[in-house]
């Protein structure tokens, strides 16, 4: 994996954590709290799906990971009364799987 691709996705993950610390805690106005832990949140981990994606093992996890980027990112900008804001949930999901699939088995002796 590329170094730069690495902190790339590194900040990301570290970004849509704090998100999800601030909404969950309450600590800013409730317009900002929902700003942060219902789109920023979504966008953030969608955009390290992304970075994610080429540097997968598996390749057949490649596009199925960029969907799950695009689930996420197009969920974030969904209205909330949309009855599709839970694709956005479903992408984070599925990348999320996907990550745990993809992670390199022990060699057993």
């Amino acid at each position: 994996m590329n170094t730069n691709t690495q902190t790339i996705q590194g900040i990301l993950s570290i970004a849509a954590l704090l998100c999800l610390i601030v909404g969950f805690f309450n600590l800013f106005s409730p317009e900002i709290n929902d700003f942060l832990y219902h789109r920023v949140f979504y966008v953030l981990i969608g955009a390290s799906f992304f970075f994610q994606a080429p540097t997968l093992t598996n390749k057949n996890f490649l596009y199925p990971m960029y969907a799950a980027a695009a689930l996420c990112i197009i969920g974030a900008f969904l209205p909330p009364d949309s009855k599709f804001t839970s694709i956005k949930t479903i992408g984070l999901f599925a990348g999320v799987i996907l990550s745990i699939f993809n992670r390199p088995r022990p060699v057993r002796r």
